[in-house]
């Protein structure tokens, strides 16, 4: 099941310039929050302090809290943890091209040590049956590539792989920006199924996709988070005029 996060005076800097400034913000179990706003404000650097992924990339820091259910992101603990318990889907499909369908999906389970074949069987299939990818692929699972299946296809294998580690938290970082509008439209009801078992969070630029996907919408600029509300009333009774104005398109 899917897990509270409580973000707390959230800084992260690239070198010295600080691009994030403070967020504090509580991302309610099992609902889809999005976080929109324009591009450079912020919104990937969020989600990314969310896994420990912002640190990756050199003279990059964070400071704040960060607790994901019990457990609190950055006090002493590995970041493989914390990866482990708050999966990633990228913008642009990533499966490895070299591994077949099935070892794409259980890549991050044989990592953490899993060898039995009966085992790793059933969750790739569940993994799959979760991304709805599964009667697409099921009869060519060790056959095919990754990299042989259609874009929409190649995007709902990365959400099966990050989801066959059993996390508690999604994040997704525009998941549909590369595709066409009918594997948007999967990958879209998929989001909301999803959140039945996990907390997703998704980072997008299209505000149609926010307000059909997401329970909660925080709004991003320049840094600062300006408002995160119901997803119903950030698109028609924004508290803050920046808001409104970048949801009617009179700037971003």
């Amino acid at each position: 099941m899917g897990v509270n996060i409580d973000v707390r005076d959230l800084r992260a800097w690239f070198g010295p310039v600080e691009v994030l400034h403070g967020v504090g913000m509580h991302v309610r179990s099992n609902a889809v929050t999005a976080i929109i706003g324009p591009s450079g404000c912020g919104k990937s650097t969020f989600i990314r302090c969310l896994n420990r992924m912002h640190e990756t990339v050199p003279t990059a820091r964070v400071q704040g809290s960060v607790m994901i259910g019990g457990f609190n992101a950055y006090n002493g603990t590995p970041a493989v943890d914390v990866r482990r318990r708050v999966g990633m889907v990228f913008q642009k499909p990533n499966p490895f091209p070299t591994m077949s369908i099935y070892d794409n999906v259980a890549a991050g389970l044989k990592l953490n040590g899993f060898r039995s074949r009966h085992e790793l069987d059933e969750v790739v299939e569940r993994s799959l049956r979760l991304a709805a990818l599964w009667d697409e692929v099921k009869d060519s699972l060790k056959s095919k590539s990754g990299a042989s299946l259609s874009g929409g296809q190649q995007q709902r294998l990365c959400i099966a792989r990050a989801l066959a580690v059993q996390p508690e938290v999604l994040l997704m970082d525009e998941p549909a920006s590369a595709l066409d509008p009918i594997s948007t439209a999967k990958i879209e009801d998929l989001i909301y199924q999803l959140k039945e078992r996990f907390t997703v969070v998704i980072v997008t630029h299209n505000m149609q996709q926010a307000a059909r996907v997401a329970d909660w919408t925080a709004f991003f600029l320049m840094g600062d988070l300006i408002e995160y509300e119901k997803t119903e009333k950030i698109f028609t009774a924004p508290t803050d005029k920046r808001t409104e104005d970048y949801i009617t398109g009179r700037f971003g």
